[in-house]
């Protein structure tokens, strides 16, 4: 199993080949600022978004971002786990049920109500690996 540990500030070149390949797999494009501003978040600790990588061998194979927030459903915040991406060549290995594992721990460390994520319908093999791990809800997301 690969070590998760949070993002570190060594760790952009590596951490831009997998969000590169996450946004080619999810067909979007962010600006260079977006980038350097998420990654300079992800690295704060005193911020959100979280992020956490899943490193082998000394190469990052993957990463988690997740931020907590409050919600009118409980007095707990909830976790939303924003992205998920493992290198191509490493899924399959347990990779990505290890960094969602990683981020349960984080919420159940800070008592979280729940947490959710979603992903495109076409994500067949990631969908394969979250019905195993969380239960599909039936909401639909709207979007402005």
């Amino acid at each position: 199993m690969p070590e998760i540990r949070p993002v570190r500030s060594n760790d952009r070149v590596q951490w831009d080949a997998l969000w590169a390949g996450y946004l080619r797999f999810y067909r979007q494009h962010v600006s260079i600022e977006v980038t350097d501003g998420t990654f300079a978040r992800l690295v704060d600790e005193r911020v959100q978004p979280h992020g956490l990588v899943a490193e082998r061998d000394g190469s990052l194979v993957g990463f988690v971002h997740y931020v907590f927030h409050p919600t009118t459903w409980s007095l707990q915040n909830n976790c939303y786990l924003e992205d998920l991406f493992v290198d191509p060549a490493t899924r399959g290995s347990g990779v990505g049920r290890a960094l969602i594992h990683a981020v349960y721990t984080e919420a159940d460390r800070v008592k979280a109500a729940s947490v959710y994520w979603m992903t495109q319908e076409f994500n067949a093999e990631g969908r394969a690996l979250y019905d195993t791990l969380a239960r599909r809800t039936s909401f639909i997301r709207y979007e402005r």
